[in-house]
């Protein structure tokens, strides 16, 4: 979910927007029919009418389609566009499309549900012989030096005034990764290509695939960059590489255990995997580098994951165990008496009314219980 400043800050990316804007007026025809997920403020759907479209079915989960709903009636698309608040995945059409439009990426396009996204909307809502915009997505990955943001995640761990030991935490740090802005100057070793996200073909959620490098030129490597090349349609395209005009996406840092000093010739492999575990991805990077100079020693070895990222406790993991066998706390019997009372028939007032009769203890009044009830009502009701 993106704030209104993080919508703005989409649209004043030029360099994205305009890519978009010089795809879909290439690709939608007039009459075309259109289908825009995560619409957002409803521009790249104002753009397909501007090039002709019949009709564009606008997907968006948000609250901020509302605001996409009211720009596109005061430039005159209220009437062809047909704003829909909820999940692609959930929603059927009454007809199929010539055009699929989306951005759904992240820092990386492996975010949360963008590829069942796509696989789903693709197989039941394309016409034969369809255009999707993006086409496909190239991830490239280098070795970096990167002292500043590596800093970042070390140095509140390394040391204090006061004398306490805080490295429990640098261990956890170092297995999570962020958005970060290289230049060609950092890099350590030549980009090595990741993974091809085809979208008119892929099928499945998960990528995970060796890269190989030798190091170019000495240094301290830190950790890796990855970024992505994309192709939105035939001749339209841009990239985040680094020494490109930043883009919104930025590049993304998967950070080493330690800094490791690198020489000139030593070869780095790092297997990295990206698996869609719920509503996002768990990230491994198990990393090996070998030392030019003495071929059969093993120079540094890191296993990470953003799994490690936080901390869990047995508790926790016990819950998640496929032999653990559970049983509904208080607050599981609550929302099951809410979701229960959701019928059809009876108002959000008499539901927390019953609320508070079944659990006094935790509700005082049916204001309050209300204020639970109205959660799960977003969540879950018609």
């Amino acid at each position: 979910m993106y704030s209104i400043r993080g919508h703005g800050s989409m649209l004043a990316d030029s360099m994205r927007t305009n890519a978009y804007a010089h795809a879909i007026q290439q690709s939608v025809k007039p009459g075309a029919v259109v289908l825009d997920i995560g619409t957002g403020t409803g521009i790249f759907a104002m753009l397909a009418c501007q090039s002709g479209a019949r009709r564009v079915y606008a997907i968006e989960p948000d609250d901020v389609i509302l605001l996409a709903r009211e720009i596109a009636s005061e430039n005159g698309f209220g009437e062809r566009i047909k704003f829909v608040q909820d999940l692609s995945s959930r929603i059927t059409l009454p007809e199929q499309v010539d055009v699929i439009i989306s951005d759904l990426r992240g820092i990386l396009p492996l975010f949360q549900h963008h590829l069942p996204s796509i696989i789903d909307a693709r197989r039941r809502f394309l016409a034969p012989g369809g255009t999707l915009i993006p086409q496909h997505d190239v991830l490239w990955a280098a070795v970096v030096e990167a002292s500043d943001v590596y800093n970042t995640y070390v140095s509140p761990w390394n040391g204090n005034g006061f004398g306490l030991r805080m490295q429990p935490g640098r261990r956890l740090a170092t297995n999570t990764w962020r958005k970060a802005s290289s230049t060609p100057e950092q890099l350590l070793t030549e980009p090595q290509m990741w993974a091809t996200l085809d979208y008119a073909t892929v099928e499945k959620h998960d990528v995970s695939a060796t890269l190989t490098w030798k190091v170019s030129r000495a240094g301290s490597g830190h950790g890796f960059c990855v970024w992505f090349d994309s192709v939105l349609t035939e001749g339209v395209s841009f990239s985040n590489a680094p020494g490109t005009p930043e883009l919104i996406y930025g590049n993304a840092f998967f950070p080493w255990s330690t800094a490791v000093d690198l020489s000139e010739g030593d070869m780095v492999s790092v297997t990295l995997q990206a698996k869609l575990i719920g509503t996002d991805y768990v990230w491994t990077w198990d990393t090996r580098i070998e030392s030019v100079n003495e071929p059969t020693v093993v120079k540094a070895r890191f296993k990470q994951s953003t799994f490690y990222g936080s901390p869990m406790s047995p508790t926790t993991l016990r819950k998640c165990a496929a032999s653990h066998i559970p049983t509904v706390a208080e607050d599981g019997e609550i929302d099951r008496r809410i979701l229960m009372l959701m019928d059809g028939n009876t108002p959000l007032n008499d539901i927390a009314a019953e609320v508070v009769n079944c659990f006094p203890h935790r509700f005082p009044d049916s204001h309050s219980a209300l204020t639970r009830v109205g959660e799960l009502s977003q969540r879950y009701s018609l």
